[in-house]
């Protein structure tokens, strides 16, 4: 069974982030045999006055493979957030099954995407959740967490949001490669433009220092541009990223 784990609010500005805690807390399940993880995706929430956040306002999602028991992956992200939230933090937790049936998928990605340009709260996420099914939990502080938890799990589900944490590094900004060795050597599905369109494996890409790959049809991939009209296509550098 496959679920969809997602935490949010778990950092002040004098800890590390809620993406390192996510990946502590994958690696730790793994080696007490819970289940397998994903890659972590990022996913970018409204940034508003009335949104309290701790710097950036993103929540942390990744997929729970070969989940036998998932009432045990609830006790222990409880008792991990709890035992790791940062002082003034107010996590969130929210686990989802892949098997979500349709209408109730479309209305948790809607939540998602609606959390990335409207102030929600925690009475509607929690109202949602009920609504599903799903589990949607606190764990200190106001509990505000849970919102970007269930909205993380949203944004995930849909495909098109996000991006995968780490940075990754091939070589120094304008090292020229084929697309397709690029995405095989950043495990990328593949590279693409930003009108969706595949690059051939054979195209000159330039690469940047540092390499993300982002979310597109649930699929990890490269994102590039033209460059110079010639042929060859650039990968976007860390500043234009920052919209995905």
């Amino acid at each position: 069974m496959r679920y969809y784990l997602c935490i949010d609010d778990t950092d002040n500005l004098e800890t590390k982030g809620t993406g390192w805690l996510a990946e502590q807390a994958c690696n730790e399940m793994k080696d007490l045999g819970l289940g397998s993880f994903s890659a972590i995706s990022r996913h970018q929430l409204f940034v508003h006055e009335d949104v309290p956040y701790t710097s950036h306002n993103s929540s942390m999602c990744m997929e729970m493979e070969e989940c036998g028991d998932p009432e045990a992956v609830i006790r222990y992200m409880q008792a991990f957030l709890e035992r790791n939230g940062a002082p003034g933090s107010d996590p969130g937790l929210c686990l989802v099954p892949e098997t979500l049936s349709g209408e109730a998928r479309e209305r948790l990605i809607r939540f998602g995407n609606d959390a990335k340009c409207t102030v929600l709260n925690k009475g509607l996420a929690y109202g949602l959740a009920g609504e599903l099914g799903v589990h949607l939990s606190e764990h200190g502080g106001t509990g505000d967490g849970v919102v970007g938890a269930l909205a993380g799990v949203g944004l995930r589900m849909g495909g098109q949001d996000g991006r995968y944490r780490s940075w990754m590094h091939l070589g120094p900004d304008g090292t020229v490669m084929p697309a397709g060795e690029v995405a095989r050597l950043c495990g990328a599905h593949h590279v693409q433009d930003e009108a969706d369109a595949v690059l051939a494996d054979e195209t000159p890409v330039l690469l940047q220092e540092q390499i993300k790959l982002i979310r597109r049809h649930g699929q990890a991939v490269l994102l590039a541009r033209p460059d110079n009209g010639n042929g060859t296509m650039r990968l976007l550098h860390k500043k234009e990223l920052k919209i995905y």
